[in-house]
């Protein structure tokens, strides 16, 4: 009965992924949104809605992987392509700083040609500028362990004793092989995705999740997702935060309408309620618009993710939102939240 699932979800309860498939497709959209907005309040009975100030750096287009979601990437041999020059990195961190940012989310395309040694003297400069680094996502540290001919445990270590502080949740998309080898066939696995998540945690790192959905997956491969990750966060505890985002299918070669607003409510909705072991959960304004992204602080979302000082990859899509920390303040403000900002662990900044 649904009004069973729904009682165990008021009740605190975790629930099964058949159960979270029923309340995706049986459950009005405002009911699903109580829910969530109810399970959100029982982790944080305060009314405090975080973002922090960072920007998004991508230090390389260039990338072999050729993911069919992509429009930003070029490949190898191609004019266009580039890699940052120090001073430009520089100038980036500079600027982030004088805008109050706290740290910088470092990821890039997977080059070819770069060493190991690049990437470890990049975070060993963000350090000498002293800038939290939330760097290189679970395929970047993949990709460098074949270059490197290291395992993953230890291009991790290299990497934090060269000054990585933590690791995004990029490329997940989806964490169904099935899917992974239609959209991204030369990526990493869904295991190995996975894989560096855990060593990461067990050598003390904080990571976030991410999952790209609304492109060739289907609703259950969305939950088989959270289920991967609800169980890793069981054994690790490592994760801070969950970010479900809908794909922009501008420029690229996967030919879909976007997910509707409605979409990626219920979708967020139902990550709160699944995600029983993921404190927080974070609005998705980038490829939502302020809107939505206000209207999803009452389906889960606690957090409201970075200013994005600078953001390539959905922009490349020909999707361009762009808010200031006062138009965050303004927008939390106005759905009757208290802003904070916030460091990537969520204490306060």
């Amino acid at each position: 009965m649904l009004q069973d699932i729904v009682s165990k979800v008021r009740d605190g309860e975790r629930i099964p992924p058949a159960d979270a498939l029923k309340l995706y497709n049986k459950v009005d959209l405002n009911t699903l949104g109580q829910l969530a907005n109810e399970t959100r309040f029982r982790l944080h009975p305060e009314p405090v809605i975080t973002y922090v100030i960072d920007r998004n750096i991508n230090y390389t287009n260039k990338c072999i992987s050729g993911c069919k979601f992509c429009a930003y990437f070029c490949a190898p041999d191609d004019p266009s392509g580039y890699v940052l020059s120090r001073e430009e990195f520089e100038k980036k961190i500079r600027e982030t700083k004088a805008l109050g940012g706290t740290q910088v989310l470092l990821q890039g395309g997977l080059h070819p040609d770069l060493p190991l040694s690049f990437y470890e003297d990049m975070l060993a400069f963000m350090k000498e500028m002293d800038i939290h680094c939330h760097a290189f996502s679970p395929p970047e540290v993949v990709h460098f362990a074949s270059i490197s001919g290291l395992s993953v445990e230890e291009v991790l270590r290299r990497l934090i004793d060269a000054g990585l502080d933590s690791i995004p949740g990029g490329g997940a998309e989806i964490l169904v092989d099935r899917v992974r080898e239609q959209i991204a066939p030369r990526k990493a696995t869904t295991d190995q995705w996975l894989e560096v998540m855990e060593k990461a945690h067990n050598l003390g790192l904080r990571t976030t999740a991410t999952m790209m959905f609304g492109h060739v997956e289907t609703v259950e491969d969305r939950i088989e997702h959270m289920q991967r990750l609800r169980e890793l966060q069981d054994r690790t505890g490592g994760f801070t935060a969950f970010i479900p985002w809908p794909f922009q299918p501008g420029n690229t070669a996967i030919d879909v309408r976007p997910a509707t607003g409605q979409e990626y409510l219920r979708t967020l909705a139902i990550s709160r309620i699944f995600l029983d072991n993921f404190q927080n959960i974070q609005a998705s304004w980038v490829t939502q618009g302020p809107k939505v992204a206000q209207i999803s602080l009452f389906f889960g979302a606690n957090d409201f993710g970075s200013t994005m000082i600078e953001e390539n990859v959905v922009a490349a899509a020909g999707v361009s939102h762009r808010l200031s920390e006062a138009e965050i303040r303004r927008i939390v403000e106005g759905a009757g939240f208290t802003p904070r900002q916030r460091l990537m662990d969520y204490t306060f900044a």
